[in-house]
Order: structure tokens, then C-alpha cells, then sequence
């Protein structure tokens, strides 16, 4: 830095000297960079106030101008796939309604913007070309980049921590990130040809092991830890009555965007209509009706297609900056990032993941399970939630409590940014402050984000 240098002063502060390099135009970014640094350390005088600080946590215990906030939480309505008012929505169309209505609201400058992450699963590419052309129909400018995120269903979720994780590191200030699924347009197995693959797999049984059927996993869950049919058909009408009665009472409509949009008839006539309520929730669904329903993937079995997620369209966007940032363009500030973790399980029981994510994630944190208001798991299957409310020893009433994807559906790359728009307004309407959303990955991962509401 030439005759430039850096001090500590007693109060932890960075002070510069009065040189040339005060002039050039990054010295703000290299002042907020080391006081970063600088937060971490204490006078050896003042013993007394050390204390154990998780540095991998992305947001610190005490609010800091450091902190990664969340500005806007938003997503569409979900629809059946196949069947449902989506079906001829193409993900370009549910995004681009997103960008739009997360401008509108937080009246942001979208040049501000640094960078976009969006989640996909099916599309090919995982939707980068689909995804940065949303963009545009969002109104957002040709210089923001785009990338798309690939961690099967936690997609979504993964595109917010990496923005977090770039916020926090000092490579943006502000950025955008969510997830976006048309499983009516791709399928979850319509780019797999396994003629493609390695001849080694079937010499590497963990390798093999990642091409089980998701409800095959659902099956091995269930009979190592016992979880019976009752149990999970119990745990699938919850999710129903706990939708309906959110339904009924109007607490999806802070998050949804709604989407106006064409829908063809079997003799392609079209129909204007708004999506704007969820479509999965299904009104009289009982454990005993849900008993009559044969397993779907194994002779025997318990996994059925009433205690397993829904296939579904949807998008969700979630806006984060660092909280300074924020503060200073009078961004809505509705929740900070606290910490992220993402953690590696068995492939043929990969519905256990949340059950080791979540406490990892909570130990960035410096919290325990039972300091967690709201818990949103995704369900998969019942089987694999289950396992990890028990596991994790979690009070049902903390689980979920607006329905899980069971009832509300799983558009696979959405559901993770979907799972924090659907937790802020849940936490601001309880008065609540810490939230939890996790989820189990394909080819045995789990992850999970813990959240705080400063509504």
C-alpha cells in the first residue's frame, strides 16, 4: 500500500493515516472488509468480555451493519403439475412476475442489484438461458449477471446462501436469488439417460446407490426407524387441515405474487385466469381416506401418493444486501441470513438430511433446537419428516404450521426460497424471531437456513 498503513485503535476501530491511498475510490471496500476482520478481535485487557462468536455464521448474535438482511421474500401461487393453471406457464413467465413485483415493492434501483442466483432442477442447464431471458421480461437490466444453481431440491435455498455467502465476503452489496420449477414441462427424469452413464457405477455401490428411486429412499426410512403407515398418513392430513385453515384465513397472501397468465383446453383453446392461490391443499382429507391408498413404489410399502409431496409449477425470489447497504438506499429490512449448512448422508436414506443439517446449521448460529419458533421441513415424504421431528425431538406444533409440501406441492428448485417466503409473514403474525427451513437432497444430502424476523 506504499506510505499507506492501517492502525487498531483501544476501541477496535480502523483508523487510517492521511495518505494518498485515502483517495482512491476502493478504500471504503478495504475498510469494511478488515473491520470485519477487526469485530473478531478483543484487547487482551478486556479478558472478560471474550466470548465464543461462530464465524461461520453469516449474520453475527448482535445486529451489525455487517449483517445479511432480507429485503423482499415473495413467490407465486403452486400449481398442480400437469393439470393445474401453470401447466402451459413456461418458468420464464413465473419469474419474470417475481422480478417485476420485487421491484415494485422495495422501489429499488435494479442497477444496485450485483448479482442474481436462480434454482432449477429439470430444465437443461438447470435453466441458465431461460433464467437470465426472465430477467429481461422482469425489466431488469442487461448488466446484472445470472447464474442458475443445481442442488436438486434444495436449489432454491442454495441460491440464497451462495448470494448471502458473496454479500457477506464483500464481493456485492445486494443481491437477488430464488427458484423456479415447470415439472409439467420437464419431468424429474426426462434427462437421465443411463446409457450415458459410467459402466462403473454398478461396480461402486454408493455410486449406484444415487440412482434409487425417491420413494424407494422414502421406503428404507421408514422400515430402519419404523415409522408406520398411520404415522405418516397422520402427518399428511395434518399438512392438509394446517393449508386450508392458512388458506381460509388469508395468511398466504403477503407471499404470493399473483401471476396472470393463459391456459390451454385438450383442444388448445386458450383461457385468461390469475394464479394466485395454491392449489395443492385438498379440503376433506382424512388419515382414514389416506389409508385406502395404494403404495406407490414398492409391493408392501407405506409411501403413497397422499403421504408423499405433490409434483407442482411454482417460483419464489428472495431479495438480501448487507444490512449497511440497506439502511443507508431505505430498503425494507423483514430478516437477516443468520447461517447456512448443507451436509453429506447416505444416498439410499437421503430423507434423514435435514435431521444433521439442521443442527448444523444451528451450531453456526450458536442456537439449539430450542431456541427455533418455526421450523419449515420440507415434506418430501412424510416418512423422511417424521424422522427428523423425532430425531431432533421438535414439538409439532413449531412444524410447518401453515402445511408443508405434502399439501402445498414441491416444485423442486423453488421450494427452498419458497420455504422463507413462507416463513417471514408466519413470524411476523405470531411474533415470533427464529425460524428454521430445511430440506433432503437427492443422491443423500440435507440443508438447512436459520432465519430471523425483525418485523
Amino acid at each position: 500500500f506504499g506510505s499507506s498503513y492501517f492502525c487498531l485503535n483501544r476501541s477496535s476501530r480502523l483508523v487510517a493515516s492521511s495518505t494518498p491511498l485515502a483517495e482512491l475510490g476502493f478504500l471504503d471496500q478495504i475498510m469494511q472488509r478488515v473491520q470485519t476482520v477487526v469485530r473478531h478481535v478483543v484487547p487482551v485487557s478486556d479478558v472478560k468480555s471474550l466470548h465464543a462468536a461462530p464465524t461461520a455464521a453469516m449474520s453475527s448474535a448482535e445486529k451489525s451493519d455487517d449483517d445479511v438482511v432480507i429485503c423482499s421474500a415473495l413467490r407465486t401461487a403452486i400449481a398442480k403439475a400437469r393439470r393445474g393453471n401453470f401447466k402451459d406457464t413456461p418458468c420464464e413467465d413465473m419469474l419474470a412476475a417475481l422480478f417485476k413485483a420485487t421491484l415494485e415493492r422495495t422501489k429499488l434501483e435494479p442497477k444496485l442489484i450485483g448479482d442474481i442466483q436462480i434454482g432449477n432442477v429439470s430444465q437443461p442447464g438447470a435453466g441458465a438461458t431461460t433464467s437470465r431471458m426472465s430477467q429481461f421480461l422482469g425489466g431488469l437490466p442487461f448488466d446484472i449477471p445470472l447464474c442458475t444453481v443445481n442442488r436438486q431440491c434444495s436449489s432454491g435455498l442454495q441460491a440464497v446462501a451462495n448470494i448471502a455467502s458473496n454479500i457477506k465476503a464483500g464481493v456485492i452489496d445486494i443481491g437477488l436469488a430464488g427458484g423456479v420449477e415447470s415439472m409439467t414441462m420437464y419431468g424429474m427424469a426426462d434427462s437421465i439417460d443411463l446409457n450415458k452413464f459410467s459402466t462403473h457405477i454398478v461396480d461402486n455401490e454408493l455410486a449406484a446407490a444415487c440412482l434409487t428411486p425417491m420413494g424407494i429412499t422414502s421406503e428404507n426410512v421408514a422400515a430402519k426407524w419404523g415409522i408406520s403407515r398411520e404415522t405418516q398418513d397422520t402427518l399428511a392430513a395434518a399438512s392438509h387441515a394446517k393449508a386450508l385453515a392458512a388458506q381460509k384465513a388469508g395468511y398466504f397472501q403477503d407471499e404470493i405474487v399473483p401471476v396472470a397468465t393463459k391456459i390451454k383446453d385438450k383442444n388448445g383453446n386458450t383461457t385468461d385466469v390469475v394464479v394466485s392461490v395454491d392449489e395443492g391443499p385438498r379440503a376433506g382429507t382424512t388419515v382414514q381416506g389416506l389409508g385406502g391408498l395404494k403404495p406407490a413404489f414398492k409391493a408392501g410399502g407405506s409411501t403413497t401418493a397422499g403421504n408423499a409431496s405433490q409434483v407442482s409449477d411454482g417460483a419464489s425470489l428472495v431479495l438480501l444486501a448487507r444490512r449497511s447497504v440497506a439502511q443507508k438506499l431505505g430498503l425494507p429490512i423483514i430478516g437477516r441470513f443468520r447461517s447456512y449448512s448443507v451436509v453429506g448422508v447416505d444416498p439410499l436414506l437421503m430423507g434423514i438430511g435435514p435431521a444433521y443439517a439442521i443442527p448444523a446449521a444451528l451450531s453456526k448460529a450458536g442456537l439449539s433446537v430450542n431456541d427455533v419458533d418455526i421450523f419449515e421441513i420440507n415434506e418430501a415424504f412424510a416418512s423422511q419428516a417424521t424422522i427428523t421431528v423425532e430425531h431432533l425431538k421438535i414439538p409439532m406444533e413449531k412444524v410447518n404450521p401453515k402445511g408443508g409440501a405434502i399439501a402445498l406441492g414441491h416444485p423442486l428448485g423453488c421450494t427452498g426460497s419458497r420455504q422463507i417466503a413462507t416463513l417471514l409473514p408466519e413470524l411476523k403474525r405470531t411474533g415470533k424471531k427464529l425460524g428454521v427451513v430445511s430440506m433432503c437432497i437427492g443422491t443423500g444430502m440435507g440443508a438447512a437456513g436459520v432465519i430471523e424476523s425483525e418485523q
